[in-house]
């Protein structure tokens, strides 16, 4: 790194916004799955902005927020009301957003991620707009308004993030958290989760610099690369003597940069005032208790669940951020007997993941059942089958078939007859004199060239250990 790029400190707040898994728009009874529909067919006279129409707040979109709120550990108790915000854009019928301004569903809150504390500044349920399409070539946009209406909530960071990696490690906590409560599917790829970064530079011990604001980021990469292509620029800027403006900005995925998309709007501009149809709500103690009744093991919990039963830390971290994979783990480690825990882990992340990576699948898309699993890591360990056979039967194993059926059927149970593996011994001893005088000479090594022959002539179905005891006897080692 420059000395120039040494010389300023960079300083990051996110801005998230969450698809709220409900089945209908936040304000009306329109059904808010409308993802693969065709454009505007999921549309009411309230997502249109026509006169007359009266805005009926979601409970579970309510619920949901606090719920929401109770996982990045924010204060959620008390009133809550909704303003209008007005801005003009096409994709916006009402020419205003219904969102909570100085009373928001959360605040407060924090996540510690990698032992570095990030506070969370509010969270705040709304509406989403619609959805403008540049048509590559074309003199003219198309507007769909299915997902005009439908529940969002957005939070908030402080400004505590100082890098990309820590941007991208607290979004996957965050995405996590929001599947692990079942508060949004929170898929980047679908638009269900988007960010947007606010980033400024400034020298240590100086006031901050003028931040700008990279929007509808829909990927943990784009997030990572537009913050490290912005810290770059800003830091070229100031280090030539230019001035940084407060500007909102894209992301061209294609260019890998920013570019310029309008001047920052200040909060005076939104124009923000009560909603007068929305009277406010009180979130009580009661309520709070209810829905915090409802909500399953956090990650957080489940990381910690994973350590106390013995799984490396690195591995326990990863099983917690990934929801399905953390479910699948759970079942295939309640099955009786339980599975070594870090065994177990072992295969789901390395040779189940590696399967399902070079399929291009999920584990929700394969036949495998957690229990089957769970049976093959309890046959290598009782050793009744051998590691090299486990692999060999985990695509069928995968498929959905039972490994202790597959093992019985083809009499692969690992060979216990020491004669048999002698006598395995005796002939590879038998083809390769020359390594077996170098053995005796004194190079114990060499004694390999002769282990993988005889596993070979047992099929795998021996032992190593036995194997390597009796090669080492047969030796006279």
């Amino acid at each position: 790194m420059s000395q120039v790029a040494q010389a300023y400190a960079v300083v990051i707040g996110l801005e998230v916004h969450l698809q709220l898994r409900t089945r209908s728009k936040i304000f009306s009874d329109c059904p808010a799955d409308y993802h693969g529909a065709d454009p505007n067919t999921f549309t009411d006279p309230l997502t249109l902005g026509l006169p007359g129409t009266l805005p009926t707040l979601n409970r579970e979109a309510v619920e949901l927020g606090i719920m929401f709120g109770l996982g990045l550990n924010c204060d959620v108790s008390g009133f809550t009301q909704f303003h209008r915000k007005n801005y003009f854009y096409p994709d916006a019928p009402k020419n205003f957003q219904l969102s909570q301004y100085d009373r928001p569903i959360a605040r407060d809150g924090y996540l510690d991620i990698a032992g570095q504390r990030v506070r969370i500044k509010r969270a705040h349920l709304e509406d989403d707009a619609g959805k403008l399409l540049h048509p590559q070539y074309a003199p003219h946009s198309l507007l769909d308004l299915n997902r005009a209406g439908s529940p969002l909530i957005e939070m908030v960071t402080e400004a505590d993030i100082t890098g990309a990696e820590q941007a991208r490690a607290f979004l996957e906590t965050v995405q996590a958290i929001a599947q692990a409560l079942g508060v949004s599917d929170a898929t980047p790829e679908e638009g269900k989760m988007r960010c947007d970064v606010n980033l400024s530079l400034h020298r240590p011990g100086e006031p901050w610099g003028t931040k700008v604001e990279v929007k509808n980021l829909n990927s943990f990469r784009s997030v990572a690369r537009a913050i490290e292509y912005e810290t770059a620029r800003q830091t070229r800027v100031l280090g030539t003597g230019g001035r940084i403006t407060q500007d909102t900005l894209g992301w061209d995925e294609g260019g890998q940069k920013t570019f310029l998309m309008r001047t920052k709007e200040g909060e005076a501009d939104y124009r923000y005032f009560p909603e007068p149809d929305l009277p406010p709500l009180d979130i009580t103690p009661e309520w709070i208790a209810r829905v915090r009744a409802r909500m399953p093991e956090l990650p957080a919990q489940k990381r910690e669940r994973y350590l106390a039963a013995g799984v490396r830390e690195n591995d326990a971290t990863t099983l917690s951020l990934n929801v399905p994979l953390s479910r699948f783990y759970d079942e295939a480690l309640a099955s009786a007997p339980a599975p070594d825990a870090q065994k177990l882990a072992n295969w789901l992340l390395t040779d189940v993941a590696g399967a399902l990576a070079a399929a291009e699948q999920n584990i929700a898309g394969t036949a495998l059942q957690p229990a089957h699993l769970a049976t093959l890591v309890r046959l290598i360990d009782a050793g009744t089958i051998s590691g090299k056979i486990a692999k060999d039967l985990l695509p069928e194993v995968m498929a959905g078939q039972d490994p202790v059926s597959l093992v019985e059927q083809r009499g692969l149970s690992v060979v216990t007859d020491t004669a048999a593996i002698d006598a395995a011994i005796d002939a590879a001893m038998q083809a390769d004199p020359a390594t077996v005088d170098k053995v005796r000479a004194g190079n114990a090594k060499a004694m390999n060239a002769l282990f993988g022959p005889v596993m070979r002539a047992m099929g795998g179905q021996a032992q190593p250990e036995v194997v390597r005891q009796r090669l080492t006897h047969k030796l006279g080692l």
